[in-house]
This record gives structure tokens, sequence and C-alpha cells, in this order.
């Protein structure tokens, strides 16, 4: 598995506006969208993001990337996780 260093040095190759975060096991984010492509590396943990027709259960060193306007919740791990994301150059049309 890629290093924090080298997965934001990835990230930042393909997105703008990247930052890191982290939630406690078993915290929820209820669904929601963003207007811009969604570029998200998982560092370490686990988290689990749900879309209307899929889950995608993501760990340490794996890459999602979600279309501007895509409903998804998520649910963390038992581990707790650390994430990096940023805006990709996908924009919703207005």
């Amino acid at each position: 598995m890629a290093g924090s260093t080298d997965l934001m040095a990835r990230l930042r190759q393909e997105a703008e506006g990247c930052y890191s975060w982290s939630n406690g096991p078993g915290d929820r984010y209820a669904p929601h969208s963003h207007s811009y492509e969604k570029v998200l590396y998982c560092v370490s943990g686990s988290i689990t993001f749900t879309l209307p027709d899929q889950e995608i259960r993501l760990g340490p060193g794996d890459r999602m990337v979600l279309a501007p306007g895509t409903v998804h919740g998520a649910m963390v791990g038992a581990d707790g996780c650390t994430c990096i994301e940023g805006r990709g150059g996908n924009m919703a049309a207005r």
C-alpha cells in the first residue's frame, strides 16, 4: 500500500482543493451529493459508501471517484478511517 504522502501526491495530480479528514468507528454520513466530481482515497481504516444501486467498501490505499450529483451516504468501519479527497475536473452542469 502507498503511504499517506504518496497518496496525497497522487490525489493532487488529479484533483484540486485536496484535504484530509478522519472519523471514529461507526460514524455515519446521511445521503447527500456534491456539484463536483469527488475523488477520494482511504488512507487508513475503512469506510463504506452507500449509493442508490451499490455499496463501495474502501480500505487503505483504495480510490473512489463519484460523478457530480451522485447521491451517497457513508458508514465508517470498526477501526475508524482517515481519508483524503479533492474536487476532480468534472463539474455538474448548471
